[in-house]
């Protein structure tokens, strides 16, 4: 059913074997080190580390997260220590603190020459078994659109780190796509990527009455939590109806196992936790029991069974 610490691995995903299909979702966790005294990653299935770009980001000012009832809102900025420090410090901590956990890199830039040099930099690592781009970033070669807006510049930019690596590649969508994450998702796949995440955050506002402006220091944010749950859902359900068969972490709402159950029968081959960590870092512990729990209940041997069982109205 749900493997647990010691049990042999046997969540096969695009060649990786999970402990279990919950993994820790970008920018939550950092790279582990900041969490380590409050998480432990040898209960979950892998994580999806912090945004690494080329060169250090600073990030955005503050106040840089904000929470209101249908979730959080923030704009980090993809703050990171950049390329150097994670490949010397970072990624090797990761790797000898948690050696059965999977790794996945979040990659970004601003042009496919950044993606390119990340991947590159970090493919003969010992202990990153994927990479995960973020095609929400801004094209500044093409005036600034979202890659993953631009089927061009996405088929680009994945045949390029497809290039740099033999490791298993999945490129994460935004809810922003709509419809067009179909679209987008084919043509990652068609041009060398593994699997997909579904999906990123939803850009929004978020004001603070009182003083009359944003909550957050930069204004806009991206939103998640239980408000992108039936974005997630839904985007992870039309990417399984169109590819069936392509790996999805399905993302986006899960904070209880029952999230989780819901984004396997979408679809999804795992099931990325986010938001919820940030509000309790033991989250994604709990959200693993509580899938096998509901697994138990409902009478469910093999997780695995269920993947895309969702059926839908007449």
């Amino acid at each position: 059913m749900i493997a647990t610490a010691g049990e042999q691995q046997t969540w096969m995903v695009a060649g990786m074997a999970f402990r279990n299909p919950v993994v820790l979702a970008a920018g939550t966790a950092g790279f582990g080190k900041e969490v380590d005294d409050v998480l432990d990653l040898s209960a979950i299935g892998g994580i999806a580390t912090k945004a690494v770009s080329v060169a250090p980001r600073h990030g955005a000012p503050p106040l840089r997260v904000s929470e209101f009832a249908g979730g959080m809102i923030n704009a980090i900025g993809l703050a990171n220590p950049g390329l150097a420090a994670v490949r010397a410090d970072y990624l090797p901590w990761l790797r000898k603190a948690y050696p059965d956990t999977r790794v996945i890199v979040n990659v970004v830039g601003n042009s496919v020459e950044d993606f390119e040099t990340v991947v590159g930099g970090l493919d003969d690592l010992p202990g990153v078994d994927a990479f995960e781009l973020n095609v929400s970033c801004p094209n500044v070669k093409a005036g600034g659109m979202e890659f993953g807006a631009d089927p061009v510049a996405l088929a680009a930019l994945v045949r390029a780190s497809r290039a740099r690596t033999s490791r298993p590649l999945f490129v994460k969508l935004s809810p922003t796509l709509g419809a067009g994450v179909v679209d987008a998702a084919r043509v990652s796949i068609e041009n060398g990527a593994n699997g997909l995440t579904l999906v990123n955050t939803m850009p929004g506002l978020v004001i603070d009455a009182a003083r009359r402006k944003p909550k957050i220091g930069f204004g806009t944010g991206g939103v998640s939590g239980p408000a992108l749950l039936p974005l997630g859902l839904l985007a992870t359900w039309r990417v399984r109806q169109a590819l069936p068969g392509v790996p999805i972490i399905g993302l986006g709402g899960v904070s209880t196992g029952n999230d989780a159950a819901q984004y396997l029968l979408a679809g999804a081959s795992l099931v990325g936790v986010g938001t919820a960590a940030l509000r309790d870092p033991r989250a994604p512990e709990r959200i693993a029991r509580e899938l096998a729990g509901w697994a138990q209940r409902e009478g469910v041997r093999d997780l695995r069974s269920i993947i895309g069982t969702l059926e839908w109205p007449s």
